[in-house]
């Protein structure tokens, strides 16, 4: 399997595995606030959400400043999703993600990202997917943290685990 491949099927499988773990634990604990780096869970995925949002659009060529002038009724949107929401609306964007993947020709042709604040970058689509995946798993370990502090395990997402749920397939 294509490298970039297996990480965006890791990052999907990493936030689904989330997503069911805090259908487990008592409802109230998705917006329950916290002193962390974010306020609550929900937050943390709201976050998520925009980023993975900005990114595939970013990759797909659009303007940033067209993204952005998405992003105030996306956020007001995902401020009120519930939990079941958010996670329907992670799937619809993983899928959107697995489209553009198998839609090109070469993961690793360069691409021109042309950010108003940090300015030009030169890269290519299998970075900047290793890029969104890293900043899931980053975000995905502050959840964990989160719940342990409201007397709940995380849930285990490490790589590792992903690879081994591959071979009990």
């Amino acid at each position: 399997m294509d490298k970039t491949v297996q990480l965006q099927k890791f990052n999907v499988w990493a936030n689904d595995k989330v997503f069911e773990h805090l259908k487990t634990l008592p409802s109230e604990i998705y917006r329950k606030e916290t002193h962390s780096v974010f306020p609550s869970v929900s937050a943390v995925l709201i976050h998520m959400y925009q980023v993975d949002y900005v990114w595939l659009k970013a990759m797909k060529g659009e303007d940033f400043h067209d993204i952005v002038a998405t992003l105030g009724q996306l956020t007001e949107e995902l401020n009120t999703a519930s939990l079941d929401e958010m996670g329907l609306k992670f799937k619809e964007l993983s899928r959107k993600y697995d489209s553009f993947i198998s839609s090109q020709k070469d993961i690793t042709s360069q691409t021109t990202i042309n950010h108003p604040h940090f300015g030009t970058l030169q890269s290519n689509y299998a970075d900047l997917i290793q890029h969104v995946v890293n900043h899931g798993t980053y975000h995905r370990g502050h959840i964990s943290a989160m719940l342990n502090q409201l007397g709940h395990k995380g849930a285990s997402i490490d790589y590792v685990f992903y690879l081994y749920s591959l071979q009990h397939q």
